[in-house]
């Protein structure tokens, strides 16, 4: 199977690597990216092979991914996510005549977008004969990578804050990694990894070059979804980040094969008043972002006090004349429990708070009520705590009264 790989680069310097080995982050630390000779590509694969592949899920993409062969691409079952459009609730958020829509990454293996960044750096882990992959994780990206590591039997080991959901931790555990609780966040769970002496490699987010080259196949996805254009707006739920930097990459490289021609959607970084780090340096207008104190949230996917791509993600923001904004836990909560009751759509509350900040958007004019946008819900709600049904029935006498 042909690659189009041509190099790998440093995000920060455009310092050129080869690709075919093992790395982590380029000589300045910074993430390194995957770069593709697009005018072979361009050549070689026309748009229709895509639309006509039958492999599941992201695997379709696969000219534009970088594993060579096929035997090393890991599969648990993908799909392509759907789209599900809010209809009771788009009313309540301010939609006017346009369209809301969610795509649901909660329908991929392990319940979460982290299946795909993960599926892709298990296949090239395995095809660059890695044996033993560690994380630090907040929940999904230990899970996912625990399972697809197991599919291709690689060690893994996973550490995860001590307040990360039980449903994580254990599902993580039964899927085969060697999983540890650290009194810390996330951050310091990925120190206890680098500064580890062992002979492990490490798959924390953008510490190697691969998992942007899954999270980009949700850029891919949906342009082919929506007949190869893209929404006015895409809101994001945003950590470390990687899917905003992966699809704004993917989203370049369709324009420059030709694959598309539209106008590019307005990234808006979505966070939690408790840890936000990028809306503050948005702002501020800063290149970088500060280290968050005391980051505390519900929506523990986004719990990222410090992002190595902080600046990719800044720059996508901008470039796409998009903004960052955050919101509350109290909000999320609220509206998460509202498009549950009028759309049947349980939203993790990551994704939950990108309903949110539409709905902040629209009221502040930031937004228009006819735009078409897209939320992108990246986990199912069924791991996280949900609330107690306390009603009880004696079968024996009824009271009808409480129908």
């Amino acid at each position: 199977m042909k690659t189009y790989v041509s190099h790998l680069e440093c995000s920060f310097t455009g310092k050129r690597y080869d690709s075919g080995v093992a790395h982590t982050v380029s000589e300045e630390g910074k993430p390194l990216l995957v770069k593709y000779d697009l005018r072979a590509l361009k050549e070689e694969i026309p748009r229709s092979r895509i639309e006509e592949s039958g492999e599941p899920g992201f695997w379709k993409y696969a000219p534009l991914l970088p594993v060579t062969k096929e035997q090393n691409r890991i599969s648990l079952g993908e799909v392509v996510t759907p789209l599900v459009e809010l209809m009771d609730s788009a009313a309540l958020l301010g939609c006017g005549s346009g369209k809301v829509t969610v795509k649901d990454e909660s329908r991929l293996p392990t319940g979460s977008f982290k299946a795909r960044g993960l599926g892709l750096a298990v296949s090239m882990a395995k095809e660059l004969g890695v044996l033993h992959l560690a994380i630090p994780t907040n929940g999904n990206a230990g899970s996912a990578l625990a399972a697809y590591a197991s599919r291709a039997g690689i060690k893994t080991t996973v550490l995860c804050p001590d307040d990360t959901p039980e449903i994580n931790v254990r599902e993580t555990a039964i899927q085969g990694a060697n999983t540890h609780l650290v009194n810390g966040l996330i951050g310091e769970c990925g120190k206890i990894i680098s500064e580890g002496d062992l002979d492990w490699f490490p798959v924390s987010t953008l510490k190697e070059p691969y998992r942007i080259e899954g999270k980009k196949t949700m850029g891919l996805e949906l342009a082919e979804q929506m007949n190869w254009k893209l929404p006015d707006v895409i809101f994001y739920p945003t950590g470390g980040g990687t899917g905003i930097i992966g699809m704004w990459k993917g989203f370049h490289e369709l324009l420059e094969l030709g694959w598309m021609d539209c106008e590019l959607p307005r990234m808006v970084a979505v966070q939690s008043t408790g840890c936000a780090p990028i809306v503050k340096a948005w702002k501020e207008e800063r290149e970088f972002a500060e280290f968050w104190e005391g980051a505390e949230t519900i929506s523990s996917g986004i719990r990222v006090p410090s992002a190595l791509g902080d600046f990719l993600i800044l720059e996508a923001v901008r470039a796409s004349g998009g903004f960052a904004m955050s919101v509350t836990d109290e909000e999320t909560l609220n509206i998460q429990n509202e498009i549950g009751k009028r759309d049947g759509l349980l939203m993790c509350p990551e994704g939950a708070a990108t309903a949110v900040a539409y709905q902040k958007s629209i009221e502040k004019g930031l937004v228009s009520p006819d735009d078409n946008v897209v939320l992108f819900n990246t986990a199912t709600g069924l791991k996280y705590p949900l609330p107690e049904v306390i009603s009880r029935i004696d079968k024996s006498d009824v009271d009808y009264s409480i129908f």
